[in-house]
């Protein structure tokens, strides 16, 4: 068991927090009990992980989507406050960790997916994501992205099938694909597509791969869970709201 401020405090340190411009608050968002001895981690909140966190008797739940965003409305209507009671009948606690995450060299989403495919990162790729070469063939890379981060990746193959560098952008970051290409990168993976993101491909000669919003936001905060489990001695577990987003 450790104190949740403990916890919190080391969280924010390791990750950063102040150095990230976020759309919402980054660390603890809602106030449960004191101290911590078991952690439920997942990529987003819902009221169906709130329920069943609050059944595996958990006093801290880490995110990387948060329930506080500077576009959603400030009311607290039947559905924040369903969410809301959840966590406070269950004395739960609950941070989240956003661009943060995202970005963080050993922890974040974007090293993890690379470590996940084989792409040895060279450097930072438009602040949050990363870039960086491969041996693999266009064909092969495909084929590990569908086996280790989304079996229902969605592919516009419009490169010239010879694949060298490699850039990647967790999330909903179709919009960087001009900037992947503009930099020489054969391949852009990141969660969500765009409308015009095929025609993009095709005219730029770069293959696009959106592996899933959720998909590719699942390693992130699992790695930081462990290493906070790690350090506090905590029990851990990542619960998977499926979503094909």
């Amino acid at each position: 068991m450790a104190a949740r401020d403990e916890i919190i405090a080391y969280a924010n340190e390791l990750l950063d927090v102040d150095s990230f411009k976020d759309y919402g608050p980054q660390g603890l968002q809602v106030v449960g009990a004191d101290d911590v001895s078991r952690v439920i981690c997942a990529v987003s909140s819902s009221l169906e992980l709130f329920q069943r966190a609050a059944e595996a008797g958990a006093q801290l739940v880490i995110v990387h989507h948060g329930v506080l965003w500077e576009n959603e409305s400030r009311v607290i209507d039947r559905r924040v406050r369903r969410r809301l009671e959840t966590l406070f009948d269950a004395e739960i606690n609950l941070a989240g960790y956003h661009l943060a995450l995202d970005a963080h060299p050993k922890l974040g989403n974007n090293a993890l997916l690379a470590r996940e495919l084989g792409v040895e990162v060279e450097g930072p790729f438009m602040e949050l994501g990363v870039g960086g070469r491969t041996a693999q063939s266009l064909e092969d890379l495909l084929a590990l992205v569908r086996e280790r981060i989304n079996p229902d990746a969605l592919a516009f193959a419009h490169g010239s099938g010879q694949v060298d560098r490699v850039a990647i952008v967790s999330g909903g970051a179709a919009k960087y694909l001009t900037d992947a290409a503009a930099q020489g990168y054969d391949v852009y993976i990141t969660g969500e597509p765009a409308e015009p993101s095929q025609a993009l491909a095709r005219e730029l000669d770069i293959t696009f791969v959106a592996a899933g919003h959720h998909a590719t936001e699942k390693l992130g905060v699992q790695a930081l869970t462990e290493e906070l489990a790690n350090r506090f001695n905590l029990e851990w577990e990542f619960i998977d709201v499926p979503n094909p987003v």
